[in-house]
């Protein structure tokens, strides 16, 4: 195992939203887990900037609908999987990680019985566990800052779609060089690889051979959202607290504050690019 992908693993069975809290918020609202709709995980299981309606943006920019082949880099606990499986219809694989991940997201999946048309799976997304041409879109949200190679995963990206595919994707850049100290502060706290900015990344993908069809900056739009991101973690973390369950380590919220702080200094940013194949 790598130095980049142990701490990947590290931040992500320390974070403070995991299948656990999900589950405990749905007793909370509901007293029981019988019977569980893909919809009534929606206010929970949305781990990425702006919610569904940000995933809504990206199934639009990249056509999907019924039956349409997905596959989500760096899936998580699985919620962008859930959602255009259910939402959309789409036939979804989520390529994750982290083995604690990989077990909520299927858990999640049964209980809303969405195993027909969606399932995440172990792979590392520079080396995508996907046959050559088997999908027509690929999706990704706020997840390959910290893979150590965008240029091998946007590559492996291209690989696995056919012809005419769609790449639609959002993620941090850098507006402004880090400090070494920052840049060291979101390494240790959540295992940010160096950033791209918002031109090195359409190069990236025009040298994996996709043409660029937008490349949007989201700097703005994300401000707010991650001021009150910050305050749900807060939350969090104290309910991971009472609930016994990992709270996060200490790293993780010193250095999303000062995340914060970066994205309203407008230092750091997002992106959503959308690419063809």
């Amino acid at each position: 195992m790598t130095h980049a992908t142990a701490q990947a693993i590290y931040f992500y069975d320390r974070h403070p939203m995991s299948g656990e809290i999900i589950k405990a918020k749905l007793r909370a609202a509901r007293g029981h887990l019988k019977d569980v709709k893909p919809e009534e995980l929606w206010p929970h299981d949305q781990d990425h900037y702006g919610g569904i309606a940000a995933t809504d943006a990206l199934a639009l920019a990249a056509s999907i609908g019924p039956g349409t082949a997905v596959a989500d880099f760096c899936a998580g606990l699985g919620g962008t999987v859930r959602y255009l499986a259910h939402r959309y219809g789409a036939d979804v694989t989520g390529i994750e990680l982290t083995p604690s991940r990989i077990a909520a997201a299927q858990e999640l999946i049964a209980l809303v019985g969405l195993q027909d048309r969606a399932r995440v799976r172990q792979g590392n997304v520079m080396d995508a566990p996907l046959p050559g041409a088997s999908m027509e879109v690929v999706v990704s949200q706020e997840a390959l800052c910290h893979v150590p190679d965008r240029r091998a995963t946007l590559a492996e990206a291209y690989r696995i779609l056919r012809d005419g595919g769609r790449l639609a994707m959002t993620d941090w850049i850098a507006n402004t060089p880090l400090s070494a100290k920052d840049a060291q502060l979101m390494w240790d706290g959540m295992a940010i690889q160096p950033l791209e900015t918002l031109s090195s990344y359409g190069d990236i993908a025009k040298e994996a051979g996709f043409r660029v069809q937008s490349a949007t900056d989201l700097t703005d739009e994300w401000g707010p959202i991650l001021e009150q991101r910050l305050a749900m973690y807060q939350r969090l973390r104290e309910e991971a607290r009472q609930a016994g369950t990992p709270m996060g380590h200490d790293a993780f919220h010193e250095s999303y504050i000062r995340f914060v702080e970066l994205i309203l200094r407008r230092d750091l940013g997002g992106i959503r690019l959308v690419a063809v194949k």
